[in-house]
């Protein structure tokens, strides 16, 4: 499940940005949060991953993600926005629902794993219409079973 890398504080409600890069880079700003590797590093390595192919797989949601060198474990970050971003996605349609995933370089196919199982996850239409529907970050960590340390960042 998705709750075993989400730790709590990990789940972001309304998050306003301007665009897919402001976006990655919040998200690695709040990712740098739970592991001890640099936000502007993470975003490097993110922004790599996305040069080898979008990330948005359709119907607003994204999943960016990249491996990193001195990670220890993998973390996700969850977030809604505010307003969606054009993400250059599949389907061409703006992005509103993200998971951000990091993984360590030498973690094998734990990383693809976890890309399965949150891809599985977030193609349940009730669920993903739940999840953007969720009024706070409190809500949204409840219809995951996520921890209660949330952020709101209403715009």
């Amino acid at each position: 499940m998705i709750t075993d890398l989400l730790p709590p504080g990990a789940v972001l409600h309304g998050v306003s940005a301007a665009d897919k890069p402001a976006l990655l880079a919040t998200l690695a700003s709040h990712a740098a949060q739970f592991c001890a590797i640099d936000a502007a590093r993470i975003a490097e390595a993110v922004d790599a991953r996305e040069l080898l192919g979008t990330t948005g797989f359709g119907g607003g949601i994204a999943i960016p993600h990249a491996r990193l060198a001195g990670l220890d474990h993998m973390v996700a970050v969850l977030a809604t926005l505010a307003t969606p971003v054009d993400y250059g996605a599949l389907d061409g349609a703006p992005v509103d629902l993200v998971v951000l995933l990091l993984a360590p370089i030498e973690a094998g196919a734990e990383p693809l794993k976890a890309l399965a199982r949150i891809s599985r996850l977030l193609r349940d239409a009730a669920l993903v219409e739940k999840l953007r529907a969720a009024p706070s970050a409190e809500a949204l960590a409840k219809l995951l079973g996520v921890g209660v340390a949330v952020q709101d960042r209403a715009a």
